[in-house]
């Protein structure tokens, strides 16, 4: 009978290390984990996690790293307490990103630049932004490679663009809309509600002149109608007035009476 290694090896889900060691480093992994999320929310077979752990190879679980984000394109959204590649179609993540903090050391990062190499990562970037840097690794035949022009640099997994400021990464998606914080986002949809119940407004205050318009038009109607049953009543009092003037006249020639004299 064969035993899977998962029912003999413990592959935990945690390594004991906190997801960020400040604010700063803790603001951009969610702003690009969440925005990477939005990005693919259409895409029911795009996996997007953030600091979790891949295990890339069974049966060994000393061998894993826990990338700030990660994004594996023909993997399902789920919930997962790792990614154990043999259990994903033995697919690893093609995109991977890294926020340094001052904590992190140029050995540690070399390390996972190198776990990131052999274990068949597309795309690798990583943003310190105490000091506002970005680098970035493009897969070659040679494996992971430097970007050399970083700036204005396209994702050809994501789509998404880098711009690097003098004070900060930029992001934007393949629309050219940029990556926006959570804050950012209630706020833009608290304009765009304001804006509707503006336009509401306003819709309703063209419709009551509309209908004020539609009131006083029927009233001048009604004054027209009006205007000309009193002309009508006044041009039968006239015709009315004419028969008796005749009628008057007659009788009197009937009299032998010369009206006109």
């Amino acid at each position: 009978m064969t035993i899977s290694l998962d029912c003999e090896i413990f592959y935990p889900d945690s390594d004991g290390q906190p997801m960020a060691d400040n604010t700063l480093q803790f603001r951009w992994i969610v702003l690009i984990k969440e925005n990477l999320d939005l990005l693919f929310a259409d895409q029911p077979d795009v996996f997007v996690a953030g600091d979790l752990l891949w295990y890339p190879v069974e049966g060994h679980p000393e061998i894993r790293v826990a990338p700030d984000a990660l994004v594996a394109f023909g993997r399902p959204k789920g919930e997962r307490g790792s990614y154990k590649q043999w259990e994903e179609g033995n697919i690893a993540p093609q995109v991977v990103f890294e926020i340094l903090s001052p904590g992190n050391r140029s050995g540690e990062m070399s390390k996972k630049q190198q776990f990131y190499d052999d274990y068949g990562v597309e795309e690798y970037y990583i943003y310190n932004p105490d000091r506002n840097n970005l680098q970035g690794f493009c897969r070659t035949e040679a494996g992971l490679r430097g970007i050399e022009e970083i700036q204005n640099w396209t994702s050809p997994r994501l789509g998404i663009r880098f711009v690097v400021t003098a004070t900060t990464l930029e992001l934007y998606r393949p629309d050219g809309r940029g990556f926006l914080s959570f804050l950012e986002l209630e706020q833009r949809a608290e304009q765009a509600d304001q804006r509707a119940e503006l336009e509401r407004q306003r819709a309703e205050q063209a419709d009551r002149r509309a209908e004020q318009a539609d009131q006083r038009a029927e009233l001048e109607r009604q004054q027209a109608e009006l205007e000309r049953q009193r002309a009508e009543q006044a041009d039968q009092r006239a015709e009315q007035a004419d028969q008796r003037a005749e009628r008057l006249a007659a009788q009197l020639r009937a009299l032998g009476i010369d009206p006109e004299s």
